[in-house]
């Protein structure tokens, strides 16, 4: 349907005009209602839930005796707000989502721009990128921690083999190695993700606009800079919000590949630690809701500046 279809007639008085929009908009509610309310029910029960618990000392062992202990889970010398523990995860958590992410959207975009081009491989590529994003998250770290194993890891046996390294490294367990570990093998998991969707938006992009730079002669590299990228810029931007909501949840990839470890805990991982290895259920439901706190701050701020960059201030 075209724009001319949806917009009110010009004809119309502007009352008339007016009463038209506030009924569309009165329609898009009631098409949208039913969504939102299964949302709510999905989401928001549990997450409300989750709040309550972390108003108890609730402890797993046994969860009908809790007591109402109000804010003590979040602040006092035993809240999750005085750990150290836990602002190391939350540094950890948002080194990886910087990290990660922006290296995936480079690679990604390099390797969008490079099967934009025509190929007879062109399938057959795009089906060699999507493997890695098609293997669970689980298999995926299992599988590099065999590979990164420091005594039968195939990695060590060929940095061995051709010299670079003197003796075996241990990759996941060494705290100077196991973080930027965690954040290459993240990289190459969900690099295809970014891939794709940038893909997908360099082929939106109108071929006429190449056309005229060919006949007028521009570099390729200008158009690239002038042209490409302002038009791609908004879906980027919507994509690297997607993976920023994706990394900073991390879990079953640290978990995996480090367990505990200090070095390389996210706040997912923290969370999991209280409530199942230490069952304090109040006490990690507490720290679940700071980081889906932490995660929705981040998120309105990284869209409002979107918002900002694709709007041109």
């Amino acid at each position: 349907m075209s724009s001319e279809t949806l917009a009110p007639p010009l004809c119309l008085p502007p009352r008339a005009v007016s009463s038209l929009q506030r009924s569309r908009q009165r329609m898009a509610w009631l098409l949208v209602a039913p969504s939102l309310l299964v949302l709510l029910a999905i989401a928001g029960l549990p997450l409300l839930r989750t709040f309550w618990m972390s108003l108890s000392d609730a402890q797993l062992a046994d969860l009908s005796s809790r007591q109402f202990v109000g804010l003590a889970n979040y602040i006092g010398d035993s809240g999750v707000l005085s750990d150290p523990e836990w602002w190391g995860a939350v540094r950890n958590t948002l080194w990886f989502a910087l990290m990660s992410v922006g290296m995936e959207t480079v690679l990604g975009l390099g390797i969008a721009l490079m099967l934009n081009h025509p190929s007879r491989l062109k399938t057959l590529l795009r089906a060699a990128v999507l493997v890695p994003w098609a293997i669970p998250t689980v298999v995926s770290a299992k599988m590099w921690s065999w590979m990164l194993h420091d005594q039968f890891g195939v990695i060590n046996a060929m940095l061995l083999a051709l010299g670079l390294i003197g003796e075996p490294l241990a990759w996941t367990a060494d705290p100077d190695l196991a973080f930027v570990t965690i954040v290459l093998v993240d990289v190459w998991k969900t690099t295809p993700f970014m891939a794709l969707l940038i893909l997908a938006a360099l082929q939106m992009v109108p071929s006429d606009c190449y056309e005229a730079a060919r006949v007028d002669g521009v570099p390729k590299w200008s158009v690239f800079l002038h042209l490409t990228l302002p038009l791609i810029t908004p879906a980027v931007l919507v994509t690297m919000i997607f993976r920023t909501l994706d990394a900073l949840r991390v879990f079953d990839l640290i978990y995996v590949m480090t367990s505990n470890s200090r070095t390389t805990k996210s706040m997912s991982v923290y969370v999991r630690e209280q409530m199942i290895d230490f069952q304090l259920v109040g006490y990690g439901s507490a720290a679940a809701t700071l980081l889906f706190l932490i995660i929705a701050l981040i998120t309105l701020a990284y869209m409002a500046l979107a918002r900002r960059r694709m709007e041109g201030h």
